[in-house]
C-alpha cells in the first residue's frame, strides 16, 4: 500500500499523512475472499472451539460483496492526519484540535486488535461537548497516536518496544507537540502504556483515565467479596478459555504473523472472535457492533499487513505484572459491566492512592471507546474534570 506524506530531512518534522489504498489491493483483497478454502465446520453448536463457520462466512460475505473501504478511507482522511518520527519510529496519529482554545490536551492510546478505528467516535463528544449534550468547559484537542506496529505507524525492526518506551515516546509527541500540560486516557493495551506514562510522569502530565484499570493484586486474599470473587473468575477464565490468541501472540507472534498475512479470512477470525467474546452483547458481536465497524478494524490490519506487527505488543510485555503500580498522580478510573475482567472498585481503590473518580457504566464491554462512545466521553469528561483547575492556574 502507498501513504501519502511531505517529505522532510528532519526527523523531529510532524508531517501531514493521508490514506491512499491502491485500488490493485483492495482488488486484490477481494480475489483472496473468492477464492477462500474454508476448513470443516466446528463439532459443537457454540462458540467454545472459535470462530463458527457459519457467522464467519456471513462477515466475510458481507465483506467481499458490500463492505466499501474507500467510504472508511474517505472519513478517516477527513481527519487531520500526520507522520513523525519518535525514537526512530515513524508514528501515525490524528491531532484533532477543539474550537475551544482552553480546551485540555489529551493523549488518548488504544489497544488490540483495534486501532485507532476504535477510538474515533470519541474524537467529536470530547472536541466538541456542547453537540453532543455537553458542557463546552469540558472539551479536548485530542492527540490519537497508532501503536508501534499497528495500522500506518512504523513497524519496528528490533526489540524493545514495550509499554514504557512507547509512553516516553508519547511524552515526547505531546511536548513535540507544544503541549504543556495534558492528560492521557487509554483501554485494554492503551490502559498499560497510559499506566507507564503515569509511573513515569513526564513533565506536564496531569494525570490519566483508565477503562482498563491495572489494579489486580499481587496476592488475592482468601476472603473474597462477592464483587471480588467476580473479579477472579473473569481473570481465569480471560487467561484461559479466552487466553488463546494473548498466549500465542505473548509466545509466538511471528508464527501468528505468518499463518495471518496471507489470509485475509484468518485476519478477520482473529479479530472477530476477540469482538465477539469480549463486548457487550446478546450472543453475537453484531448486537454490539455492526459489520462494517468490525471490518473497518480488520481491513486496516489486512491493508497494513500488521498481524505479526501487532502481535509483538504481546511479546515485547510478555514479561509485565497485571498489578499496576502505586501511581501517585490523580487517576480516573471507568468500569464496564461486561468487561473480562471486570475489576472491583475495592482493588482499584488500593492500587490507586491518588484516585480523583471512579464510575460504572451500565452497559458496555471490553471495547468501551467503540462500543458506548458517548458514555465513555462523559465518563472522561468527568473524570478529567478537577485537573483543569491545575491547567487553568498554567495558563
Amino acid at each position: 500500500m502507498t501513504r501519502t506524506t511531505s517529505p522532510t530531512t528532519d526527523p523531529t518534522a510532524v508531517r501531514p499523512f493521508t490514506v491512499d489504498v491502491p485500488d490493485s489491493e483492495v482488488e486484490d483483497l477481494r480475489r483472496r475472499l473468492r477464492n477462500t478454502r474454508w476448513p470443516d465446520p466446528e463439532t459443537v453448536p457454540d462458540w467454545s472451539q472459535g470462530v463458527r463457520s457459519q457467522n464467519l462466512r456471513a462477515l466475510v460475505d458481507h465483506w467481499a460483496r458490500e463492505y466499501d473501504w474507500r467510504r472508511f478511507e474517505t472519513d478517516l482522511n477527513r481527519l487531520p492526519q500526520f507522520l513523525t518520527t519518535l525514537d526512530g519510529l515513524d508514528v501515525h496519529f490524528l491531532h484533532v484540535r477543539s474550537t475551544n482554545p482552553d480546551a485540555m490536551p489529551l493523549l488518548i492510546t488504544h489497544g488490540w486488535p483495534g486501532s485507532i478505528v476504535e477510538l474515533l467516535k470519541l474524537i467529536g463528544p470530547l472536541t466538541d461537548p456542547a453537540a453532543f449534550g455537553g458542557d463546552p468547559a469540558d472539551s479536548f484537542h485530542v492527540v490519537v497516536p497508532s501503536l508501534p506496529g499497528f495500522g500506518f505507524s512504523g513497524k519496528p525492526a528490533g526489540t524493545g518496544w514495550d509499554a514504557a518506551r512507547t509512553a516516553a515516546a508519547w511524552a515526547e509527541l505531546m511536548a513535540r507537540l507544544g503541549y504543556e500540560r495534558w492528560a492521557a486516557q487509554g483501554g485494554d493495551w492503551g490502559a498499560a502504556v497510559t499506566t507507564a506514562l503515569g509511573a513515569q510522569r513526564p513533565p506536564g502530565l496531569l494525570g490519566i483515565h483508565l477503562n482498563t484499570p491495572l489494579a489486580v493484586p499481587a496476592q488475592v486474599s482468601d476472603a473474597l467479596s462477592a464483587e471480588e470473587r467476580y473479579a477472579v473468575d473473569g481473570l481465569a477464565r480471560y487467561t484461559g478459555e479466552l487466553g488463546g490468541s494473548n498466549h500465542l501472540q505473548a509466545t509466538r507472534p511471528q508464527t501468528v504473523g505468518f499463518a495471518l498475512a496471507d489470509s485475509p479470512v484468518g485476519q478477520a477470525a482473529w479479530i472477530y472472535e476477540k469482538f465477539q467474546s469480549k463486548t457487550d452483547n446478546d450472543g453475537l458481536a453484531e448486537d454490539a457492533l455492526s459489520p462494517d465497524e468490525m471490518l473497518d478494524v480488520v481491513s486496516l490490519a489486512w491493508f497494513t499487513n500488521s498481524a505479526a506487527s501487532s502481535a509483538r505488543t504481546y511479546w515485547e510485555n510478555r514479561t509485565s505484572s497485571f498489578a499496576g503500580p502505586g501511581l501517585t498522580l490523580p487517576v480516573a478510573v471507568t468500569v464496564f459491566p461486561r468487561d473480562v475482567p471486570r475489576l472491583p472498585r475495592s482493588w482499584i481503590e488500593k492500587t490507586y492512592p491518588n484516585l480523583v473518580h471512579y464510575g460504572e457504566a451500565d452497559r458496555g464491554g471490553h471495547f468501551a471507546a467503540f462500543e458506548q462512545p458517548e458514555i465513555l466521553a462523559a465518563e472522561i469528561r468527568t473524570g478529567l474534570r478537577s485537573l483543569r483547575t491545575a491547567l487553568s492556574a498554567e495558563s
